[in-house]
């Protein structure tokens, strides 16, 4: 394979050259554990605590409202079990969506399990919540609201200021899920009224297994690990040094690259593109997510009467990457959550693909699906029996 068409952006981004510069000394010469009493280790304690205000600054936090994790999805549990076990006197009922990545909906259905009950807002055509139902469904035993910024599949921006005030009015606390978030759009905590956000530090060109949870200074939750004296007492276990540097320098990357619209306008650019030539060289397509609220990199297509595994294989071969949905369940044969809660049949579900865009995608990306995608389109439908009945 000459090279590779990445886009598949919303599952994994490359690592910036400049973060990964920043982290190699913490591998084999700053490797001190920040918890020792010695100068070595007090210099890495040091820059540990430069990084968590350089994080801070990103979300326009306090640097000791800032807890460092594994990633997004241990940041989510922290929110939500740990909202959950710190106020059970007060109550035991959790609202969210329909269309929220799986580390909450599980974590929900695990505390459903354990006794807490769950209410799942629907979603319109767009994948936006009803603000109505949201009021409707607040009861004096809710603690805790959780609706993710951006859909990770479809693109969809929810209102998080507007849902923040209406927690803030019950005295509900509020979490938002802003892993898809980040580095696409900018963040700022006090403007969008959360009590707690997540993070993941390589879905915006930061390293893997390192993510952010934001907690707002006087929230109370349970700690989910027993052990040191770590992250304020909120997350036991050694400080991963060199991945806390890279996804701080990734921050302050990302806040340039927001700050220079530029990037994202060409992002944007290719991506509309994209969509608009698949519209006219293919028949019988949806476009899914809110057409103008939503994340300029990310596009979801559903091409009706075939399957999306198909065409994700004829793409493939000629070196394209992209994704059936979240890359958490690409190996399900579930067609995904999020389109059946936005009111698609299970067939045209099953027939979608996700491309999603980063400041290194190219026009050359773009060709390369437009040249291949169409003819295993046409290819997938003569053999499929749906296609054939329609077009008798």
């Amino acid at each position: 394979m000459d090279r590779v068409y990445y886009l598949d952006n919303n599952a994994t981004t490359k690592t910036d050259p400049e973060v990964l510069k920043a982290m190699l000394p913490y591998f084999s010469e700053n490797y001190f554990n920040p918890s020792g009493v010695y100068s070595p280790a007090q210099d890495a304690r040091r820059d540990v605590e430069n990084a968590r205000a350089t994080v801070a600054k990103f979300i326009n936090a306090d640097p000791k409202e800032i807890i460092f994790t594994s990633g997004g999805t241990e940041s989510d549990n922290m929110a939500i079990k740990g909202i959950a076990y710190a106020n059970v006197d007060k109550g035991k009922h959790i609202i969210t969506s329909k269309i929220e990545h799986h580390a909450i909906l599980n974590t929900c259905k695990y505390l459903e399990k354990n006794g807490w009950e769950v209410t799942y807002l629907s979603v319109d055509k767009y994948g936006i919540i009803d603000m109505e139902e949201l009021k409707k469904v607040i009861r004096k035993d809710t603690v805790l609201i959780s609706i993710m910024l951006a859909n990770n599949e479809i693109g969809t921006i929810q209102p998080i200021e507007e849902i923040g005030k209406i927690a803030k009015e019950h005295s509900v606390y509020f979490h938002t899920d802003a892993v898809q978030a980040a580095g696409k759009i900018k963040l700022d905590v006090k403007k969008l009224n959360v009590d707690m956000m997540s993070l993941s530090g390589h879905k915006f060109h930061g390293p893997k297994g390192v993510g952010v949870f934001y907690l707002k200074r006087g929230v109370k939750i349970h700690s989910l690990s027993q052990g040191g004296h770590h992250e304020n007492n909120k997350r036991a276990g050694t400080e991963n040094v060199s991945g806390i540097i890279g996804i701080a320098k990734a921050c302050e990357i990302a806040a340039e690259h927001l700050n220079d619209l530029s990037d994202m306008v060409r992002i944007k650019a290719l991506r509309d593109r994209l969509e608009k030539s698949i519209m006219e060289k293919i028949p019988e397509v949806i476009m899914n997510g809110h057409p103008d609220k939503r994340m300029d990199n990310t596009s979801n297509v559903s091409i009706k009467y075939i399957e999306g595994e198909g065409m994700l294989i004829h793409m493939d071969f000629e070196g394209i990457c992209a994704s059936s949905g979240s890359a958490c369940t690409s190996g399900s044969l579930d067609p995904s959550h999020v389109l059946l809660a936005i009111g698609l049949d299970h067939g045209t579900a099953h027939g979608s693909i996700r491309f999603s865009f980063s400041k290194y995608s190219t026009d050359e990306d773009v060709n390369k699906v437009l040249e291949i995608l169409p003819a295993a389109v046409v290819k997938l439908r003569s053999m499929s029996p749906f296609w054939k009945e329609k077009n008798k």
